[in-house]
């Protein structure tokens, strides 16, 4: 072969390194705005802090079992390494790099972030923890003058010695996260809570200067509103969580992570507690795991569209609109316990007959468009839609569609068309919107609608807290009212549901049935469904897979039997 001229070899050289760049070029824009695991062999390490929520208090490591969606996570992960300091006063610490398991007793969310994320992720991960309950940003955690535990001086000492023995044992890392949930205590405080997130924002930026890490993504947990603190101190925490929206709003490395819709442990007395407890640790870190994906660009795999259309053109569709709270949403209803029911694997299939969508969560989880209705739950669970649709198919009830829209992180106040202090929260634009789009969407398919109803089952921690339970009756009848006038629809029917109200001293003075039997009384478009005769169940508050399965059918029932 003749050789090229230097002046035409040069050109051709010009021409192929252009080429090289330009493709450099377009594969470095592709990946732009996310980190990139590089290799699969650099240890990506976490770190944990924070107070009570995140050392895992009033959670058991027996109770793991108890949902199976979790099972054997009670048992050490060999592969994660693991350091930590946890508590006040006494303080449990490892030894050096241990494998993961649950410390004292108790479930925190590094195990199920963990779980989550050696499935996803071919890079070993580490995980340093320090967190001690009732412990301030604004004193303890503070980076300038830490008072009380000094839980920021010392937590910057745990992990630079964990960081240290990687260093001096060859092992590569990278800090690759830091998951913070923190806050309730701030609220006590006046000052704490007002500068939250000026503290806030000094205390991300110490990190990343005090480990010499400019680029540390931050995670910041929601403080969750379902707990007590969530109705009795709503003012609080909503102060707080607008001071951690300031900061993930302005620093495009800090994510706030929603965790109001994870479960809670369910107290003595009235039931309402202060702690996430075993299933909402477990919650918990999932959340954070998937958090960190999502800036991975790894997404959870979406479910299939709802493929043929299985109503005949132009004909009209019956619409049912399911909403409430965590026993709408399905919070202890778990697929892997529908699957050993009489009659509940049937369940579990996807039925392309009746079209389904959805917002959960307060839009923490959306489907995309139409789907055959089938489980969707955030954490393998499901709600009383999948038997409410067999048992209205089963009456030969045609073309079904349902649309479900919950949050089991609100209470009825949130729901109200004049929402409360706590803005953020109010829920009403949010659902009226959905209904609306809904509809239209139906219509734009060139199908009529028949609304045929709003199936709504009252806030189960409003009837725990008595100034919630005074107010459920009024605020369920605004909801009522102004939602016909919004849906322009007068003759609206909604189905109301109520599991047997709290039973205890502190709250049995307020008939909170009586009320709303009282309240419905004046309107005949309003069917109360008393929901007391529900399968025996082992927690207040909460309903299990047998009982979601059953609310389901006694909805349809209550709808079959209106004249």
């Amino acid at each position: 072969m003749r050789a090229l001229p230097h002046r035409r070899a040069s050109r051709a050289l010009r021409v192929s390194l252009l080429i090289a760049l330009l493709a450099t070029l377009a594969a470095a824009s592709a990946t732009a705005g996310r980190p990139v695991l590089a290799d699969d062999t650099t240890v990506r390490v976490f770190i944990f802090a924070g107070q009570s929520n995140m050392v895992g208090s009033d959670s058991k490591v027996a109770d793991i079992q108890r949902f199976p969606p979790f099972a054997g996570l009670e048992a050490p992960q060999p592969s994660v390494k693991f350091a930590y300091c946890l508590g006040r006063e006494e303080k449990t610490t490892s030894d050096g790099w241990e494998p993961l398991h649950p410390v004292n007793n108790t479930v925190g969310p590094e195990l199920s972030f963990a779980a989550t994320l050696t499935k996803a992720i071919k890079a070993p991960i580490a995980i340093i923890k320090v967190a001690a309950g009732g412990t301030h940003l604004g004193g303890d955690w503070n980076p300038d003058e830490p008072t009380g535990f000094a839980m920021y001086p010392l937590a910057l000492q745990t992990v630079r010695e964990a960081l240290a023995e990687f260093d001096e044992q060859g092992i590569s890392y990278k800090l690759e996260g830091f998951m913070w949930h923190q806050g309730e205590n701030d609220m006590f405080e006046a000052d704490y809570m007002q500068h939250y997130g000026r503290n806030l924002k000094n205390f991300l930026a110490c990190w990343r200067r005090d480990l010499n890490a400019p680029d540390l993504r931050f995670y910041i947990g929601e403080l969750c509103t379902k707990t007590i603190w969530g109705m009795d101190l709503r003012p609080r925490m909503y102060a707080i969580s607008l001071g951690q929206k300031e900061v993930t709003d302005s620093d495009p490395l800090a994510d706030y992570v929603p965790t109001s819709h994870v479960g809670v442990e369910i107290g003595g007395g009235v039931g309402l507690h202060y702690h996430y407890g075993t299933l909402g640790q477990l919650e918990h870190g999932v959340n954070y795991a998937q958090a960190y994906l999502k800036n991975l660009g790894q997404q959870p795999p979406a479910s299939a569209p709802l493929e043929p259309w299985p109503y005949p053109k132009g004909s009209s569709i019956k619409l049912f609109v399911l909403a409430g709270h965590r026993n709408m949403e399905g919070e202890r209803a778990f697929v892997q316990n529908l699957a050993e029911q009489e009659s509940g694997a049937a369940l579990l299939k996807p039925n392309p007959s009746i079209a389904f969508t959805y917002n959960l969560a307060g839009g923490y989880r959306t489907s995309q468009g139409w789907e055959a209705l089938a489980p969707t739950g955030l954490y393998d669970t499901f709600g009383p839609e999948l038997s409410f649709g067999r048992s209205l198919q089963q009456h030969d009830v045609p073309h079904i569609a349902i649309a479900k829209f919950t949050h089991s992180g609100s209470q009825i106040i949130d729901w109200t068309p004049a929402g409360s202090e706590a803005v953020s929260r109010n829920l009403y634009p949010a659902f009226i919107a959905f209904v609306r789009e809904t509809v239209a969407d139906l219509e734009a398919k060139g199908h009529p609608v028949e609304l045929e109803g709003i199936f709504y089952h009252v806030g189960e921690n409003d009837m725990s807290w008595g100034p919630f339970r005074t107010g459920a009756p009024e605020r369920v009848m605004a909801l009522v009212s102004q939602s016909r006038r919004d849906l322009a629809r007068p003759s609206l029917r909604w189905f109301v549901s109520q599991q047997p109200p709290t039973d205890d001293p502190a709250v049995n003075s307020i008939d909170v049935t009586a009320h709303l039997e009282e309240a419905f009384a004046a309107d005949p478009l309003v069917v109360h469904i008393k929901a007391f005769d529900l399968p025996p169940q082992e927690k207040k508050l909460v309903i299990d897979t047998r009982g979601i399965v059953w609310l389901g059918e006694r909805l349809a029932q209550a709808y079959l039997a209106f004249p």
